[in-house]
């Protein structure tokens, strides 16, 4: 079995790519995309936690839901990763370096009732929103309408599951005010 020794790329170094976008402005996208990427990674580790501790009379929809919003950080993701390669960077990869790249917070290792985890969810959704449209505006800015265009769509999902969110969050329940308060 044939092993290789040597690295092909430093991690942060960028290589001419063929999509013919200068390298200068190739390493201002990677670099945001990489933090796009870190964050969607700790998009979806917290709400897997959720979608694996959730409980209480709507758990089953809840269940499937965070199931399906962490599926779509995944896709997103790869699509993030995918892209920052084919501009000639490296993606972000392993849990340390993610979380230096990250400009979310992870709510960390303690379970919350759903409320509270909902809500820290709408919350790191509302910051990937804001940092994803800054990133538009920057690919867009540096004639990486590709970029943007993969963004755009990606946000256009992000932007749904944070409204799912907000419904979840509702006062309206069919769970009895008094379960609510313990």
């Amino acid at each position: 079995m044939a092993t290789q020794e040597h690295v092909r790329r430093q991690f942060g170094d960028v290589e001419d790519n063929e999509l013919r976008l200068e390298k200068d402005k190739a390493e201002q996208v990677i670099d945001a995309l990489n933090q796009d990427l870190a964050d969607t990674y700790v998009l979806y580790h917290q709400l897997k936690k959720h979608h694996w501790n959730v409980e209480g009379a709507e758990f089953r929809d809840l269940h499937l839901f965070l199931g399906e919003a962490a599926e779509h950080a995944e896709e997103a993701a790869d699509l993030i990763a995918e892209r920052a390669q084919a501009l000639g960077g490296t993606p972000v990869s392993g849990p340390a370096a993610q979380e230096e790249h990250a400009k979310v917070e992870y709510e960390g290792q303690d379970v919350y009732d759903i409320r509270t985890s909902l809500r820290h969810d709408l919350r790191m959704y509302g910051d990937i929103v804001e940092s994803l449209r800054d990133h538009i505006e920057l690919a867009t800015n540096l004639g990486d309408h590709a970029s943007a265009q993969m963004l755009r769509e990606i946000l256009v999902e992000v932007e749904d599951d944070a409204h799912h969110i907000e419904h979840y969050l509702e006062d309206d329940t069919l769970v009895f005010p008094e379960a609510m308060d313990r």
